[in-house]
């Protein structure tokens, strides 16, 4: 997702096999999508889509804009007959790192661009969306086809725009919330339960449905069987009051529990609590999108690395799934728990469930499935590339698009990230 948003290939590469879009379909998904972005960045400032708080992130002015570079770029220059770019310059600022399309803006200087300011970018959206009403209303399968990948492509930018500008408010003093705070949990954390799992030969990997918009990222394929040992999967992800026990135990000071790599980053880090926790009067608070508010023990404990996932499970004498574990469960219990909803800006109380409101770390590496094949030209450049250094996540979170939350999608980090709602759930051998 930190600008990787994978990319669905033809079946020759390895990728799902996917029936033809109903293009009415698409465009009614287009409009929406786009809607929503906007009504995400609405309750933001001009002052705040500029911000750019690290490397990793982008502001959120740059999230608006490059999904629309991408539809212009990809969609509407080779498709469209006649239309016209918007602005050259557009493509040197907007593209994110696609090489095979041309030089870009380096990356972690993106918050230096003042201009186009936050006007001028939703003119250029109003621009590029009213060609591609156009396009999409002829009705052509192919172009409905790339049409759905951008809207995938532009649902996971939502997602990077609320962690992007979380992280931004996390440094401001004033402690900042993008929406008023909700009201008061009203339910708990349900007891941790199991769920046992026999071994033996499993398939993972994404299985089209059929239906009119079906939809899956290339490197959620091809579909292939893997063996399994006995297992038990816990029925939830790891609580705040239950990682708040590991950090009173001395979790943080323990070196026998942790991965070497990630000790010495604790250690220089200085961390002792989760990301965004700070202590206020001897009491432990969290920074979120609602501003500073404390900690609440029912909810998933968020923002740890795979680091701090591993340290926990070895202190609590369990393990990480693989993200093949994962899925089987997830294959199993789907519909447990509370629904999706679409994207929030906190995570729930931990109910029963696969689908909670954090990423989920797995002990699996991202690595190509058998048979993977990168696709030629640019957007093959999404995926295959990034196989390396990073650790798969599985679920969602509370900030994931609605739709992106099925068994197969592989999200993936490197192990140190912190940023994203990124939490955990045990495992252990039966």
């Amino acid at each position: 997702m930190p600008d990787h948003n994978p990319a669905p290939h033809p079946t020759k590469h390895g990728a799902p096999s996917l029936s033809p879009p109903d293009a009415g379909a698409v465009l009614d998904l287009f409009r929406r999508v786009r809607r929503e972005t906007e009504e995400l960045a609405a309750p933001l400032s001009p002052e705040d889509q500029t911000v750019q708080s690290m490397p990793d992130a982008s502001p959120a002015k740059w999230h608006r804009a490059h999904t629309t570079w991408f539809f212009e770029t990809f969609v509407l220059a080779p498709h469209l007959a006649g239309y016209a770019i918007f602005d050259p310059a557009f493509g040197y600022v907007f593209n994110s790192y696609y090489e095979a399309v041309g030089p870009r803006h380096p990356r972690p200087s993106r918050g230096m661009l003042s201009r186009p300011g936050v006007a001028e970018v939703a003119a250029y959206r109003a621009h590029v969306d009213a060609a591609m009403e156009r396009l999409l209303a002829a009705g052509d399968e192919a172009v409905a086809a790339l049409a759905v990948m951008g809207l995938h492509h532009e649902q996971q930018h939502q997602e990077l725009l609320l962690t992007d500008i979380k992280h931004a408010f996390s440094l401001s003093p004033l402690h900042p919330a993008y929406l008023p705070p909700p009201a008061p949990p009203s339910a708990s954390a349900t007891p941790m339960g199991w769920w046992l799992a026999e071994g033996g030969i499993h398939t993972v990997g994404y299985e089209p449905s059929g239906a009119a918009l079906d939809f899956a990222f290339d490197n959620e394929g091809p579909r292939h069987e893997v063996l399994l040992r006995d297992h038990a999967l816990a029925d939830r992800p790891v609580s705040n009051g239950e990682f708040r026990a590991f950090m009173e135990d001395g979790g943080y000071r323990k070196p026998a529990l942790w991965l070497s790599e990630g000790w010495a980053l604790a250690q220089s880090a200085g961390w002792e609590a989760p990301g965004y926790w700070q202590r206020l009067d001897g009491e432990w608070h969290v920074m979120t999108l609602h501003g500073l508010m404390p900690v609440h023990d029912d909810e998933p404990v968020a923002h740890v690395s795979f680091y701090e996932a591993a340290a926990y499970a070895e202190w609590a004498g369990k393990r990480l799934p693989t993200e093949f574990e994962w899925e089987v469960a997830a294959q199993r219990h789907a519909g447990t728990g509370q629904p999706a909803g679409g994207a929030r800006p906190h995570p729930r109380p931990l109910l029963t469930g696969i689908r909670q409101d954090v990423w989920e770390w797995t002990a699996s590496p991202y690595s190509p499935y058998p048979g993977y094949r990168p696709q030629p030209g640019a957007l093959g450049e999404y995926n295959g590339k990034f196989m390396i250094n990073q650790m798969v996540l599985r679920g969602r979170s509370c900030a994931t698009a609605e739709g992106h939350d099925r068994p197969s999608y592989r999200n993936f980090f490197p192990p140190q990230a912190r940023w994203q709602f990124s939490g955990f759930r045990l495992a252990e051998d039966a």
